[in-house]
């Protein structure tokens, strides 16, 4: 069940990418929604689809180091 979270959670952020606003809304949804480790593996993701549209870029606020 909890997989299955994080790979919803990623194909909503594909969706939305086309947008820097409504793509942090997501990231900070996802953030409450998902376990630690989850985060981790999500925070991944997030770096390397902001290295494909930087205008993402402002959302990497709401992930801790």
């Amino acid at each position: 069940m909890a997989r299955a979270m994080l790979e919803y959670t990623k194909t909503v952020l594909n969706k939305v990418s086309f947008d820097a606003t409504l793509f942090c809304k997501e990231v900070q949804k996802a953030l409450t929604r998902l376990l630690p480790y989850e985060i981790e593996e999500l925070k991944i993701f997030i770096r390397s689809l902001v290295q494909q549209n930087p205008e993402l870029n402002q959302c990497l606020i709401y992930l801790k180091p």
